[in-house]
């Protein structure tokens, strides 16, 4: 990856939805080279895929949480087991293995503290081989994602 292909991924974090063409004049190159680049991008799974960034206020989310969970033992069929149910909820937005004193990090919105309740009781109380949840509340974004800091490697 040189500093055009960085370029190239940088502008597409700011706004995918942009031309070819637009896309080749903020990097300077032409339509057709600028093309050939982002194909390349997304037939090595560089890039993964495209996406709209949802303001969650206004799409009705109001409770942010993240959960850290600590599993009975750290067996892979244990970690297996857990992994595979957490794919199978849409309500879990995030699942990260972690270090440190959980196992894992979940990330999960809802519309409300009914809703997150709803949540909790459906799909959080059903994951296997939990010994302890502990759920901390987003008060304030500060800084939310916007894509990645790049630079050439």
């Amino acid at each position: 990856m040189d500093a055009i292909d960085v370029r190239i991924l940088s502008e597409l974090q700011r706004d995918s939805s942009r031309s070819i063409a637009e896309l080749g004049e903020a990097v300077g190159l032409s339509s057709s080279a600028c093309h050939r680049r982002q194909r390349a991008l997304e037939e090595s799974g560089t890039i993964a895929g495209y996406g709209a960034r949802i303001d969650p206020a206004r799409a009705g989310i109001g409770v942010h949480a993240l959960i850290d969970i600590t599993l009975d033992n750290q067996s892979r069929a244990c970690m297996e087991r857990f992994e595979a149910a957490v794919l199978q909820y849409d309500a879990i937005l995030e699942c990260q293995l972690v270090s440190g004193e959980a196992d894992y990090r979940l990330r999960v919105a809802a519309r409300d503290l009914a809703d997150f309740e709803d949540i909790h009781r459906r799909y959080l109380a059903e994951l296997p081989g939990v010994s302890s949840m502990h759920t901390s509340f987003v008060l304030r974004h500060i800084k939310r994602w916007r894509g990645y800091a790049l630079r050439q490697i």
